[in-house]
């Protein structure tokens, strides 16, 4: 079983993400390769300097995503970025690549020395805004076996942007994440991006999980952070890190400082 104390080494991790900007072929990009290393650089500077945990880098840049497979260019340019992330600083290192393509983010992981990846909708169904998505526990298991890694997976359940196709228990959904998915951690989120996520989930979330760790993935703020940190095993936070807490602004060192100084309390010392 995973010890998020041993990977990341600290009790209560905070993870920032990385949000790229629009790489190449999404619709909104704009920036050349240079201008996307520098945002990335100075975003993973201020992190650090914040003091978070770890990071994880993704491609929130290139809304509307592709609901599984991204091209190429996207892989590519993930990649590069992700060695440039790891050639900075030695913080343990996710990827996420949206909407759900966990197969690319493996690979990118893999290339790049990172030590975890994220996937939204791991097991199950869910009804998006990129329609219907299908998790793929089965090949991703096997996929990372075939590559030789011990890359973690952390796997959403009931993740922000989605709804079920039927009514289904969040200790059920737990249950098939951890036991039958064998995820190796498990993210709870909001509604969407920067929405709080309902600390009633968190609490039913540890005791289902069995001791397989359970992050807060969205709506981590510093109003609300005392709560958060009494219940889950680790906080990602993305929205509340950026400047004025807009997302699309880049990241502010003291907001991230702010936070981390909050959480310290909370932090166990054995």
């Amino acid at each position: 079983m995973i010890l998020l104390s041993e990977l990341f080494r600290t009790k209560l991790p905070v993870l920032g993400l990385v949000h790229l900007p629009p790489l190449p072929g999404a619709p909104g990009h704009r920036f050349d390769a240079g201008e996307i290393e520098s945002w990335v650089l100075h975003d993973v500077e201020s992190m650090v300097k914040g003091g978070v945990d770890g990071l994880i880098v993704e491609n929130f840049g290139d809304a509307p995503y592709y609901p599984s497979r991204v091209p190429p260019e996207t892989v590519s340019m993930m990649t590069v970025l992700a060695g440039k992330v790891r050639s900075v600083c030695d913080l343990p290192l996710g990827i996420n690549v949206l909407r759900n393509d966990g197969f690319a983010a493996l690979a990118i992981a893999t290339a790049a020395g990172a030590q975890f990846v994220r996937v939204n909708v791991y097991t199950g169904a869910r009804l998006t805004d990129q329609g219907l998505i299908e998790g793929e526990a089965h090949v991703l298991q096997r996929y990372r076996k075939a590559l030789g890694t011990d890359i973690k997976i952390f796997a959403d359940v009931a993740v922000k942007h989605s709804t079920p196709l039927a009514p289904r228990t969040l200790a059920a959904e737990l249950e098939d994440t951890v036991l039958r998915g064998k995820a190796d951690a498990v993210i709870l989120s909001g509604a969407a991006t920067g929405k709080p996520t309902a600390v009633d989930a968190v609490r039913e979330a540890k005791e289902v999980a069995a001791g397989t760790p359970v992050l807060v993935g969205s709506g981590v703020t510093v109003n609300n952070v005392d709560e958060m940190a009494r219940h889950a095993d680790g906080l990602i936070v993305g929205t509340a890190f950026k400047e004025d807490g807009v997302v699309t602004n880049p990241v502010s060192a003291a907001r991230v400082r702010e936070m981390l100084n909050r959480l310290r309390q909370h932090r166990p010392t054995d």
